[in-house]
């Protein structure tokens, strides 16, 4: 019987091969100490909103500040797709990612994701990454959204809950809903966030 590898089990055992091949344990040290620095509740395979396209979490976002926001096409708070598209094209460039997972869990999102992508690509212009729907809390909760809430304060309360992750993967802090992504509170965490990624 063929024994099943896990891609992050593979990467590793093929990371120790080439070390091995390339000249010695020192010099594949700090390639180990980086696979081993995203946790394991961000190494995620996402599927994007738009096609069938999915991406590794880690491998996509290594080393960069992230916002993760929980959205919904027809909720009060709908209307900070703009503000975290703004805040996205204001700190883009020093290495910030936002990313936004549209949820159902709080029976306000479209029942099917074309209609989603409209909301957010039509009607607010957004150029963040944007991922297929998923369940943000409870026991169907993605595992990236349990592990946001058990390093966070929790599971959200609401939509456009946000969690601000660091270069390292270690959650900074959680803001709710009715944090808007102007809020200097904000800001100030993502402008140090940005920071201590340099």
């Amino acid at each position: 019987m063929t024994a099943v590898v896990s891609r992050k089990a593979w990467r590793r055992r093929f990371t120790a091969t080439a070390v091995l091949l390339c000249g010695g344990l020192a010099a594949g040290v700090p390639a180990l100490a980086e696979e081993e620095s995203c946790p394991a509740w961000l190494d995620q395979e996402m599927t994007l909103l738009r096609g069938d396209r999915s991406r590794n979490l880690c491998e996509a976002y290594r080393g960069k500040p992230l916002l993760i926001v929980n959205t919904a096409s027809y909720c009060g708070f709908t209307p900070q797709f703009k503000g975290l598209e703004a805040l996205f094209q204001r700190y883009r460039d020093q290495g910030l990612v936002v990313a936004g997972f549209p949820s159902d869990d709080f029976n306000q999102e479209a029942d099917d994701a074309a209609t989603t992508a409209e909301v957010c690509y039509a009607n607010y212009g957004v150029t963040f990454d944007m991922y297929a729907p998923v369940h943000v809390r409870g026991d169907d909760a993605h595992p990236l959204f349990a592990g946001l809430a058990e390093q966070g304060d929790g599971a959200p309360q609401w939509n456009f809950y946000k969690y601000l992750v660091a270069a390292d993967g270690r959650v900074l802090k959680t803001f709710g809903s009715r944090v808007t992504p102007d809020d200097p509170a904000l800001i100030e965490a993502v402008e140090a966030a940005l920071a201590e990624a340099q």
